[in-house]
């Protein structure tokens, strides 16, 4: 049977000294965003099966804020508690990336909850603006979506040690794991 070779865990030293440097490259951060969003669709199902069982929903719109508020929590939840307790998820695991704190270790519980907050800058910005625009057009908005997602992105390569903006409000970094 065929078994990746083990690859064995960075050192404290060594997260401190990756942490000292710039990001991990944009494309395996980016690689294990896209990763996380398959992943989190079996959450986001599980989630949302469960909420419509205890709730006895019959239609998608009843109830559809406290699904979107209990959503929300469960997805904070699972960041939160993945990057605290190792500062991995599985899809960062996977494409081998890792978040710690400027010194090499796990971010702490309250930087992991703020990081979950303020991730949502990948999303919230042109979805209020079509929500204040009032844009109904699907098209019209994944555009304007798309183009901020390229747009933050790209700010990385400003941003100190090439760092997405909510890593640099939050004091964590994202560091490569490969040996």
């Amino acid at each position: 049977m065929f078994r990746p070779p083990e690859v064995p865990p960075l050192t404290l030293a060594q997260c401190a000294e990756r942490a000292a440097g710039p990001a991990a490259p944009l494309k395996r951060r980016l690689a294990a965003f896209l990763y996380e969003g398959v992943l989190l669709f079996g959450v986001v199902m599980l989630v949302g099966a469960v909420f419509s069982v205890a709730t006895q929903q019959r239609h998608a719109l009843q109830g559809r804020e406290g699904l979107q508020a209990i959503l929300f929590l469960a997805l904070s939840l699972y960041f939160i508690w993945f990057w605290s307790h190792g500062g991995q998820t599985l899809a960062m695991k996977t494409w081998h990336v890792r978040l710690v704190r400027h010194d090499g270790l796990p971010p702490t519980l309250p930087q992991a909850a703020g990081r979950a907050v303020l991730s949502w800058l990948w999303f919230a910005p042109p979805l209020a603006l079509a929500w204040a625009a009032q844009w109904h057009h699907g098209k019209s908005i994944g555009g304007l979506l798309a183009l901020w997602m390229v747009a933050y992105a790209i700010l990385s390569f400003i941003l100190p040690h090439r760092q997405f903006l909510h890593d640099v409000l939050c004091r964590t970094r994202v560091i490569d794991t490969r040996p």
